[in-house]
């Protein structure tokens, strides 16, 4: 299949451009920062200028779209007014792939569009209620998709992604701050770490998004672990991997304002209706971020799959 996909470049999008190329799809990259592999074609294209992506998704003539891109800085992203931009401009792309004769649209959303007083966070059940703009955005994104792929001719699929974690990891999150610290030979400083948290290896994110594309689902999925884990018993459980416990300070950085104690995914339709389940457990999913980093070696990985 014809595939496009938008923010190709960003921490999970290049997890999904590799998983579109092992499933066998014909991958098109529309963006401006070009990736580096050659078994993708790039299309230059600045997606806040309607025109242009117009002119590219009627050369393309995707017959599916992945969307990805979005304003994504840490700790910026969750109140500025760049997410009324990408809200805009994502309503313009759909519009443009159905114009140009696509077929399928899956989205990248959030769980932060959730009412997160809930205990378990159910596409079904939970309501839709987001605390900030980037989940108020997300949010009307989702709405308005839903209500429009009908009339455009869309089969819509909503990704709501919990916590992703891995390889590249930028410093400012929460695995890529004791990633940073590590190869610095510094101290890592973190909240007290109780609040719980379904984490999610970034390639499984990825992957999950390009199977629910390539299945006939339709709506919101949850993409998510399906298990919630304290952040510090995550943070220790890491840095034991590679040694690193004494680097830990916990309780020396305050929780944002309204931070939930409790954020977990319910995965029925993904397991049971996309048909899809993570291939990276925590250790491993751990191991190979590290390990990625320089932090463990290839051999002293293998050495303990091997005991266990």
């Amino acid at each position: 299949m014809r595939i496009a996909i938008t923010g190709a470049s960003g921490f999970i999008g290049a997890h999904a451009v590799e998983a579109a190329r092992v499933a066998g799809h014909e991958v098109h990259v529309l963006g401006r920062r070009k990736l580096a592999r050659g078994d993708v074609a790039f299309h230059c294209c600045d997606l806040m200028d309607g025109p242009a992506v117009q002119r590219v998704l009627g050369t393309v003539r995707a017959e599916a779209l992945v969307h990805l891109a979005w304003y994504a800085e840490p700790g910026k992203f969750w109140t500025a007014p760049e997410n009324l931009d990408w809200l805009a401009a994502s309503l313009t792309l759909a519009r443009g792939f159905a114009q140009a004769g696509g077929a399928r649209l899956v989205v990248a959303g959030s769980c932060a569009e959730y009412d997160w007083s809930s205990p378990l966070l159910d596409e079904a059940t939970t309501p839709l209620r987001p605390s900030t703009l980037y989940g108020v955005t997300k949010a009307a994104l989702f709405h308005a998709l839903e209500a429009a792929a009908p009339v455009l001719g869309l089969s819509f699929g909503w990704g709501r992604i919990f916590v992703p974690y891995g390889p590249g990891d930028r410093p400012e999150r929460l695995i890529g701050t004791l990633v940073a610290a590590l190869v610095e030979g510094r101290h890592a400083d973190f909240s007290a770490g109780t609040q719980q948290r379904d984490f999610i290896h970034a390639a499984d994110v990825g992957a999950a998004l390009i199977a629910l594309l390539g299945s006939d689902v339709r709506g919101a999925v949850n993409i998510g672990s399906g298990e919630a884990i304290a952040v510090r018993s995550l943070i220790e459980l890491a840095a034991g991997l590679a040694g690193g416990e004494s680097s830990l300070r916990f309780g020396t950085r305050a929780l944002a304002d309204g931070d939930p104690p409790r954020l977990v995914a319910q995965i029925l339709r993904l397991r049971d209706e996309v048909g899809f389940r993570p291939t990276f457990d925590r250790i491993g999913g751990l191991r190979d971020t590290l390990v990625r980093a320089g932090l463990i070696t290839k051999a002293r990985q293998g050495s303990e799959n091997h005991s266990q």
